[in-house]
């Protein structure tokens, strides 16, 4: 009989699954079930949507040969009877179930975020998770004249990049004391900061929203936003970037393991032939909330499902992000920041005529930590270094330079 392996989830770690299971030749019958009414996307690319540089089905995502159910959002999963209920009131068998159920927007709790029925967001305020969510924001931008992006990490950033390139003028509200706080560290966030700023973004650091103010009595579109230091940002559109937060209400009510994602063994099983990958799993304690690791997770289990290599194992991945964005361009690998600096040095080198930024940590001969931003050259060759276990081959400044004469401080 064919193996029913059945994906719930219709984001990129889903995709991912499905795609490499087809081309390593597995022998089952894959179903793709998504919430959403369409295939599977990059949402990586979802600000390039926003500026228009792509368009929504330039960023499409192969499934390999499997069945598509969009708009068929999974309600219930049923571990004893192996079905799946779906919003249709159907249910589907599956002899292999794979969690790919993603993340939802983290809204903060601000005064006056809601309708004043508390049904959605108020007008004018918006998440930028999906592809209607884009379409939505990219309608309203048009007529927009201010914007407050609120959340400096990779999603606000890109974000007020993107709004200030169709003429929208856009304020970042930031809680953390400098940009993208989780990846970069000091040093590289000033420089992203002059970045933003040249692009006429302003920046408020160290701060957090309380209120957003509207009009007709709080039935109208968003007028401005209140800041926790004071004062008033005006705005006619509100984007909220405040991080994501595992989905595993599903996994929850069937009765899978579940501390703030779906716990995964080193085989990415939550329980026999249940099996979790992407944003909403959590491996060894961490929860990555990045394509590359999903997808490292998504390659582990299409090797192991589809007989390739049955005993395939996920050790966990190197931390490594990248944003690349009309000139906001960087790549952090491992532990950026050196902290009291106890047995670790530092090779940095900025260039502020070009707005670059390059830093490697290391404990001795090993590479722990490395930044590229401004200037990604030597990228390939710093991802090599830390394939290698973080053992650079010769000097390591060459991970840097690529040529380039420069001085630096260790």
């Amino acid at each position: 009989m064919t193996p029913r392996i059945a994906v719930v989830g219709g984001g990129m770690a889903a995709a991912r699954f499905a795609e490499r299971y087809g081309a390593l030749g597995g022998p089952g019958e894959v179903t793709v079930y998504g919430a959403e009414p369409r295939a599977p996307y990059n949402r990586v690319l979802l600000t390039e949507v926003l500026t228009g540089r792509h368009d929504p089905e330039s960023i499409a995502l192969p499934l390999g040969g499997a069945g598509l159910r969009p708009g068929c959002e999974v309600l219930a999963i049923d571990l004893g009877g192996r079905t799946v209920k779906l919003a249709d009131g159907s249910a589907e068998p599956w002899d292999e179930l794979v969690l790919a159920t993603g993340a939802d927007p983290v809204l903060p709790p601000v005064r006056g975020l809601r309708r004043p029925d508390g049904h959605g967001l108020a007008e004018g305020v918006h998440t930028l998770r999906t592809l209607e969510d884009c379409v939505r924001l990219a309608e309203e931008a048009v007529e927009a004249e201010r914007a407050v992006v609120i959340g400096g990490g990779v999603l606000g950033v890109s974000t007020a990049r993107a709004l200030a390139g169709i003429g929208v003028h856009t304020e970042i509200v930031q809680r953390g004391p400098y940009l993208i706080d989780r990846q970069l560290d000091a040093g590289a966030a000033a420089v992203l900061l002059g970045k933003l700023r040249a692009l006429g973004v302003a920046c408020h650091l160290g701060t957090r929203p309380v209120a957003l103010h509207t009009g007709a009595g709080g039935r109208g579109r968003v007028r401005s936003v209140e800041p926790a230091d004071g004062g008033r940002l005006d705005c006619d559109l509100v984007v909220l970037a405040c991080g994501t937060r595992p989905s595993t209400a599903l996994a929850e009510a069937a009765g899978l393991p579940v501390a703030t994602g779906v716990l995964v063994d080193d085989d990415l099983a939550a329980a026999p032939h249940v099996h979790a990958i992407g944003d909403c799993a959590e491996h060894r304690g961490t929860v990555y909330g990045l394509a590359g690791p999903a997808w490292e997770q998504a390659d582990v289990l299409a090797r192991r499902l589809s007989g390739a290599e049955p005993d395939a194992r996920y050790p966990g991945s190197a931390r490594r992000a990248r944003l690349s964005a009309g000139g906001l361009d960087y790549v952090a690998f491992g532990a950026v920041d050196e902290g009291d600096g106890q047995g670790l040095d530092v090779l940095r080198l900025t260039d502020a005529t070009r707005g670059s930024y390059k830093k490697l940590v290391l404990r001795g001969d090993r590479l722990v930590g490395a930044i590229l931003l401004g200037d990604l050259a030597t990228v390939d060759e710093l991802a090599g270094a830390f394939a290698d276990g973080g053992v650079p081959a010769g000097d390591p400044l060459h991970l840097l330079t690529r040529g380039t004469v420069m001085t630096g401080e260790a």
